[in-house]
C-alpha cells in the first residue's frame, strides 16, 4: 500500500455488481474477504478509511425473490429495509475477524442539503473515523424518494468525501478508467489515465451505465469527481472485479485519475472565506492571541456578539479595536451563542441544559 501513504483520510465506493452476484443474487463473500484484508493493510498504515457501499437492493430482491428488471418504488424500499440488515451483517463479518469495528450510516440527499443534517451527519462520520471505525454509508433508500434521493452512489460517495475532507474517493466500478469514448462501441477510444480538470469534451462523450444493478455510468462518475476535486479530494476510477483491488491499485494497475490541485484543508478554507457572513464576533486581548497560535475560539474570550445566525453560518470575527481578524463557521445558534458569550467552557452544559461543543468556532472552520 506504499503507493496509497500519502493520502490519509480514504474513501471507498463499492457497487452492487462487486458485492452481489449478478445471476444468484448472492454475496460475493471471497471478493469482500479480499478488499476486507486490503482495508486491513491500510488500517494497520494509520489510514482512516470510510466506505460507501451499494447492494442493499440488490440482497434484499433476491430475498424477497422479487422478479427482474426495474422494482417500483415501494418494492424498491421493500427490498432495501430488508437488504440493510444483509449488508451491515456482511461487513461486520468481513472486517470483524480483522479487528475492525464497523458503524452502519444511512444519508438521504436532505442530510446534505440541509445544513444543520449536513453538520451532525459530518460530526457523526469524524467522530467514528477518530474514534478508528470503519463507517459504513449508504444511500438511505427505505425512506428516500426521487425528491430526496442522490440516485447514485458515486455522487454520494463525492459529497461523503467532502464532508470528511477525505483526500482520496476511490470508485470500485465496472470499468477501469475513463476514455475519450465509450470503448465498449467505439474501437478508437483511448484510456487517459490522469485528469487535472474536466473538460466539456469529456462530459459529452461520457455514457450512462448498461446495467440493471448498477445506477451509476460514466456521466456520474465525472460529476462525483468535480465535487471531489472541488473539496480538495483526488479520485480514482478502477475496475474493482478483481483480487484484493486495493493492493492491484498501489501496484499500479490500469486506472484513471483525477487529480485535486488543492487539499481538503485548503479547500474548506477557501469556501469559508467565500461565504457571506451573518453576523460579527468581537473577541478580547487573550483570544485574538490564541487564534493566531492556531488555537479555536472559546466562548470565555468572546466580548460581543451581533447577528442572526444559526449553527453552521459564518460570522466575521474581529478584535476590540474594530480590526478584522477572519472568519469562522459558529457552533451554535444566535441564542445559545449570546447565552454563553464570556463564559467558560465548562458552565456551558449548565447554562444551555445539555454538554455543548468546545468551541464556538473550531480552529478548522475558521480562516484568519
Amino acid at each position: 500500500m506504499a503507493a496509497l501513504n500519502s493520502y490519509k483520510r480514504i474513501i471507498i465506493k463499492i457497487g452492487s455488481a462487486l458485492l452481489v452476484d449478478s445471476v444468484t443474487g448472492d454475496l460475493r463473500t471471497d471478493w469482500l474477504r479480499g478488499l476486507a484484508a486490503d482495508i486491513a493493510d491500510l488500517k494497520l498504515q494509520g489510514h482512516k478509511v470510510l466506505i460507501v457501499s451499494s447492494g442493499s437492493i440488490a440482497l434484499g430482491r433476491n430475498v424477497l425473490r422479487l422478479s427482474d428488471g426495474i422494482l417500483s418504488l415501494e418494492e424498491s424500499q421493500a427490498s432495501a429495509a430488508v437488504g440493510q440488515i444483509r449488508l451491515a451483517q456482511a461487513y461486520e463479518a468481513a472486517l470483524g475477524p480483522l479487528g475492525i469495528k464497523t458503524a452502519q450510516i444511512l444519508l438521504t440527499l436532505e442530510d446534505s442539503t440541509d445544513r444543520r443534517r449536513y453538520l451532525n451527519s459530518r460530526r457523526t462520520m469524524t467522530t467514528l473515523l477518530g474514534l478508528d471505525v470503519v463507517p459504513i454509508v449508504n444511500e438511505n433508500d427505505t425512506v428516500a424518494t426521487d425528491e430526496i434521493r442522490f440516485g447514485d452512489n458515486d455522487r454520494l460517495a463525492a459529497q461523503v468525501a467532502s464532508m470528511v475532507e477525505g483526500d482520496l474517493l476511490i470508485l470500485l466500478s465496472d470499468v477501469d478508467g475513463l476514455y475519450t469514448g465509450d470503448p465498449r462501441i467505439d474501437s478508437t477510444a483511448k484510456h487517459i489515465p490522469l485528469i487535472e480538470k474536466i473538460t466539456s469534451e469529456m462530459e459529452a462523450g461520457a455514457g450512462d451505465t448498461g446495467t440493471v444493478s448498477s445506477k451509476g455510468g460514466m456521466r456520474t462518475k465525472l460529476m462525483a469527481a468535480k465535487t471531489a476535486m472541488s473539496a480538495g479530494c483526488t479520485m480514482v476510477i478502477m475496475e474493482g472485479d478483481i483480487e484484493r483491488p486495493l493492493s492491484a491499485l498501489s501496484a499500479g494497475v490500469k486506472c484513471s485519475w483525477f487529480k485535486s490541485a488543492n487539499s481538503p484543508n485548503l479547500a474548506r478554507k477557501i469556501w469559508i472565506s467565500s461565504m457571506k457572513p451573518k453576523g460579527l464576533i468581537t473577541v478580547d486581548v487573550g483570544a485574538e492571541a490564541a487564534l493566531k497560535l492556531g488555537k479555536s475560539l472559546l466562548s470565555v474570550g468572546v466580548k460581543t456578539i451581533e447577528g442572526v445566525f444559526n449553527r453552521g453560518d459564518a460570522l466575521c470575527i474581529q478584535n476590540e479595536l474594530g480590526q478584522e481578524l477572519g472568519k469562522g463557521l459558529v457552533s451554535y445558534d444566535m441564542h445559545e451563542a449570546e447565552l454563553i458569550s464570556g463564559k467558560k467552557t465548562n458552565d456551558i452544559a449548565n447554562i444551555l441544559g445539555y454538554a455543548g461543543r468546545g468551541a464556538l468556532i473550531h480552529r478548522d472552520d475558521m480562516v484568519l
